[in-house]
């Protein structure tokens, strides 16, 4: 997991972040790559689920954006 993902969507100290999954993907000049986590509390209960997408663009001046939403 990487530790700019926790810090990107807010989760707090006490909580864990587990990725569930991950899928890449190709289209319209853009290299993305999808992580999926589970946010999951000190009681180890499942609090909240989120798919982060870290895009590349494959064409000079390879600009790459993050995005994230909870599912």
């Amino acid at each position: 997991m990487s530790e700019s993902h926790r810090e990107k969507l807010g989760i707090p100290a006490e909580h864990q972040l587990v990725q569930t999954d991950t899928k890449w993907e190709q289209r319209k000049g853009q290299d993305t790559d999808y992580y999926f986590y589970d946010e999951v509390d000190a009681d180890g209960n499942v609090v909240g689920k989120y798919e982060v997408a870290e895009a590349m663009s494959i064409y000079p001046p390879f600009s790459t954006t993050v995005s994230c939403k909870k599912l």
